[in-house]
């Protein structure tokens, strides 16, 4: 996937990867957040557990990590970016389980063998091609201790839609997208996942899909995350007429302003034991 490819997309953060810059990635935790905070749940994370949280960005995920793994546990974070990882350090600091954060990359991960009881990595391995996800999940099972799980959280693309609007639209858009972009074709694969934490050797691999759905009046983090990223794609339709309302999150033709407004998406969760 090249730089063009992501720049397309926008909201880069330094690594130069679509939709990673901190402000539209907390945007959309928050929008999401009822369908995350669940998915997390069903993860499985233990009371006492050491958990890393790799590619945390922003870190949203902790706290709620936190909660899980308790007084007696312990989290690790890793990220990409180094903006994010002094974000981390800066915005958690008062979270007393987590003793470690620190830069890296989730293909290659800069810990030993069995250090984890279970690794979480969220909304990551959209950004990862099929080879280089097959080396992420080897390096997360190899960190985490047999019996430990490894779970994987990441959009579906192919649910996202909106009313009022014509019912294909997002669905047409990925489809044509995908033919000419990698980002597009990984936002595509969520409903793979389990097959890869198969492949990777993984036992007891379990998979849940839940959709976000999102019903005006919309909230502030609805409007922000929904109105970027429907201008983001419309500029990439081009002058399909289609797409012209989405251009404007202003527009009182847009989703976002109808009195019967609904956008939806899905997120898949595969979890696997070491």
């Amino acid at each position: 996937m090249t730089a063009v490819d992501h720049a397309r997309w926008g909201f880069t953060a330094s690594t130069g990867l679509a939709f990673t810059r901190v402000d539209i990635v907390d945007a959309h935790f928050d929008a999401c957040l009822t369908t995350y905070l669940d998915l997390l749940r069903r993860f499985g994370v233990r009371p006492g557990w050491h958990v890393l949280d790799a590619g945390a960005g922003g870190g949203r995920f902790l706290p709620y990590l936190a909660d899980l793994v308790g007084p007696a546990g312990r989290l690790s974070a890793l990220d990409l970016a180094a903006e994010n990882v002094a974000l981390v350090r800066e915005r958690w600091a008062s979270l007393a389980v987590l003793d470690d954060v620190r830069q890296g990359d989730v293909t290659a991960l800069p810990y030993p063998d069995d250090m984890f009881d279970a690794a979480w990595c969220a909304n990551t391995v959209q950004y990862l091609d099929d080879d280089a996800l097959r080396r992420a999940l080897a390096e997360l099972r190899r960190v985490v201790r047999p019996g430990g799980l490894v779970g994987v959280k990441d959009l579906d693309a192919s649910t996202i839609t909106a009313r009022p609007g014509p019912p294909f639209l997002f669905a047409d858009f990925f489809r044509a997208a995908a033919s000419r972009s990698a980002y597009a074709r990984n936002l595509l694969r969520g409903r793979d996942l389990y097959r890869f934490l198969r492949e990777a050797g993984l036992s007891e691999v379990r998979q849940h899909t839940l959709l976000a759905e999102h019903f005006a009046p919309f909230g502030e983090a609805e409007r922000s995350f929904y109105g970027q990223s429907c201008a983001s794609l419309a500029a990439q339709a081009g002058y399909d007429p289609d797409w012209r309302v989405m251009r404007d999150p202003d527009d009182p033709a847009h989703p976002l302003n109808a009195p019967d407004g609904y956008f939806a998406e899905g997120a898949v969760l595969a979890v696997g034991t070491v």
